[in-house]
């Protein structure tokens, strides 16, 4: 199979290592973000003011004008958030972001007094723009910003590119917004909207960040006349590494993409930038595939990657590691371009080449209906490329190829899987293949070498479902009603939180007054720590206020165990883990349920369509947020805490046991 390949020229960016080796020791972690400056007096009452009138304003705005949820209200809340967020919980910095404050406040109430007029300027101004929608994870208001050209114009579609920022711990929304509405940033190209989402913070875009970056694309996409062809990604440093990740998991959406330093990999990015070595649990370094682009490294195949390092700077590492992992997967070589004499920044001469490559690209535009695609995924979370999805895996967080071939002369599509694949499907859009060039088109498919046959449309479109049954695969119409695996529904606990999600807490008490007091901590903790690295207000309702609306579209975090949660006493023998009073039993392994507890992720018996999650947040702590590689899942789809080790800054007390479900969301032998 061949594939067009454009050498990446490689970038490289901010390093996204701790300040020293202190922060890489788990027994003495300092915390992130830092508590601020305290505000006087005077500059708080002048604040709290100037906040209490821009509430006012968003209050008397009509809502059947304008929605409560309209994203041209979030243009405005973000203001709000910003500055409310920051006296709240302390997060003025440096007394100049007093003066940011002040700004921000003045603007968002001449965007509310606009808004309350029906007029909404900011909409068609070119520049620097600062804009907002409302997610749809925590109902919360997040910040973006966009760099529009002189020349765009809502008649013609237009290049977007997104820029991932790179690490900033005292990056607060204050602080984002103000530099959004300043600095147009690294790269401008002409004719281009240039998109500088948030991430929510400092977590390498991963996670809800992840979900940002998607959620901002699609509110430009819901104003803007975005060329759905000429998007693409591009970051340094920790924005970098972003990079890599958008452009390994979602490659068929970019026409390009131009990383810059970060990282691409945890264990040997680890081995160089972390003093002291912690060694990961066996399911810790099974999740290391979520986000280790040198496992993904064959999708980069169908994506022109422009990739750039300076010459001394420590995070070249990155990009060695996708060049090495590339040249071992398909004898493809990197186009690495390297700033001379530079460390951790843009080499100027090197800078105009990666300018120059990418419109190059962007002239060329996205292929989005190509004859040939090659995919590796190690989770249903990514499952597509371009016309092929992997459907169902045998074994998750292991390595899963499809590649396939249309052959429009002998009308046959061959499609290569390793054994790992259990399900796929296929999608050719209207007009993929030619107007009654064929009505059938045989697929072969290799792994056991029989042919099935596609229905092509008169539209020129072909769709279909397949599966695995013993040896054999089967043309499959409809999927399965049994309990399975699948995107978006695949685990581990972190999953949970990349979508709407609510916190239930119990009305009663604990069986146990340890499972009590670590309940109460823990749930603490989870609420705290969601705003304070994912800036969200996590909803939490007691278990006894749950809605069946609430049931239909959200993921529930239920705290407890099965007395003190009237939810989970509700669906506690439909787990496949057993907790009662005496004890949590596993695989015939019992636990006494006096000094144990259990966390758990699984299909909500309630809804299968949604998660419940059983005593978790996201799973990593304190000491991951020191170093963004850190930043990965670090429990698997269930877990046993024994609660007299209390919790730390790396996990919620001893894991005594851990596992995950398997792709039919069953129990695993025990190990």
């Amino acid at each position: 199979m061949r594939f067009r390949w454009l050498l990446p020229l490689t970038c490289f960016v901010g390093v996204l290592y701790a300040d020293g080796p202190s922060d890489n020791k788990p027994e003495s972690v300092r915390r992130v973000p830092k508590l601020g400056i305290s505000v006087v007096e005077k500059d708080q009452l002048e604040l709290t003011t100037g906040l209490a009138e821009l509430q006012a304003v968003l209050e008397s705005i009509d809502p059947k004008v304008v929605p409560k949820n309209s994203p041209l209200r979030a243009d405005v809340v973000i203001f709000h958030k910003a500055v409310s967020d920051a006296i709240t919980y302390q997060e003025f910095f440096a007394p100049e972001e007093i003066n940011k404050a002040r700004r921000l406040l003045v603007v968002g109430l001449e965007r509310a007094k606009s808004l309350r007029e029906g007029r909404h300027p900011w909409t068609s101004a070119t520049g620097l723009v600062a804009r907002g929608y409302f997610s749809k994870i925590d109902g919360s208001a997040q910040p973006f910003g966009l760099v529009i050209p002189p020349s765009y114009h809502p008649a013609v579609a237009t290049r977007l590119d997104v820029w991932f920022h790179g690490r900033g711990e005292v990056l607060s929304e204050v602080n984002f917004i103000d530099e959004r509405l300043k600095q147009p940033g690294q790269f401008t190209p002409a004719h281009t909207i240039v998109l500088h989402p948030y991430g929510r913070y400092c977590n390498a875009f991963k996670f809800a960040g992840e979900v940002d970056v998607l959620e901002a694309i699609d509110a430009v996409k819901a104003t803007y006349h975005i060329d759905e062809d000429r998007v693409s990604v591009r970051g340094f440093s920790m924005g970098g590494a972003a990079c890599w990740q958008f452009a390994v998991h979602q490659t068929d959406k970019w026409f390009a993409a131009a990383p810059g330093a970060g990282f691409s990999e945890t264990p040997d990015f680890l081995k160089v930038f972390q003093s002291e070595k912690v060694e990961p649990t066996w399911y810790e370094k099974k999740l290391w595939h979520m986000y280790d682009c040198t496992d993904w490294v064959v999708n980069l195949t169908q994506l022109p990657t422009v990739a750039y390092s300076g010459e001394l700077d420590a995070q070249k590492q990155a990009a060695d590691m996708m060049e090495k992992a590339l040249r071992a997967e398909t004898n493809l070589e990197l186009t690495h371009l390297i700033g001379p004499k530079t460390k951790h920044a843009y080499h100027p001469d090197t800078k105009r080449e990666i300018d120059r490559k990418i419109d190059s690209l962007a002239a060329k535009g996205r292929n989005r209906m190509p004859l040939e695609v090659a995919f590796v995924t190690y989770t249903l979370k990514y499952n597509t490329m371009h016309w092929a999805t992997i459907t169902a895996m045998k074994e998750h967080w292991e390595r899963a190829s499809l590649s396939g071939s249309v052959a429009l002369d002998t009308r046959t599509l061959d499609i290569k899987l390793n054994d790992n694949v259990n399900g796929f499907e296929l999608n050719f859009p209207a007009g993929f293949f030619p107007p009654g060039s064929l009505s059938d088109l045989t697929i072969v498919v290799n792994l056991n070498a029989e042919s099935m046959i596609g229905k092509v449309g008169t539209d020129g479109s072909l769709t279909g479902r397949y599966v695995r049954s013993g040896t054999t695969w089967k043309n499959d119409s409809e999927a399965g009603t049994q309990l399975q695996k699948r995107h978006d529904l695949q685990g581990p606990i972190d999953d949970a939180f990349m979508s709407s999600f609510l916190m239930v807490k119990p009305s009663g008490h604990a069986m146990h007054p340890k499972v009590q007091s670590w309940v109460e901590a823990e749930s603490a903790h989870a609420i705290e720590h969601w705003r304070r690295q994912f800036r969200g207000e996590a909803r939490v309702v007691e278990d006894s206020a749950v809605t069946a609306e609430q049931i239909a579209t959200m993921n529930l975090v239920l705290w407890g165990d099965p007395k003190s949660n009237a939810i989970l006493a509700k669906i506690a023998d439909k787990l496949p883990i057993r907790w009662s009073g005496d004890s949590i039993v596993v695989n015939g392994q019992s636990y006494p349920a006096s000094d144990h507890a259990l966390v758990l992720i699984y299909p909500n018996p309630l809804n299968p369509e949604h998660y419940v999650v059983i005593n978790s947040g996201f799973t990593y702590r304190e000491y991951d947020y020191l170093n963004n590689a850190r930043q990965v899942p670090k429990l698997p789809d269930w877990a046993v805490i024994d609660l007299n080790t209390p919790p730390d800054s790396r996990a919620p007390g001893k894991i005594v046991a851990a596992d995950f479900f398997s792709d039919e969301w069953k129990l695993k032998p025990a190990r």
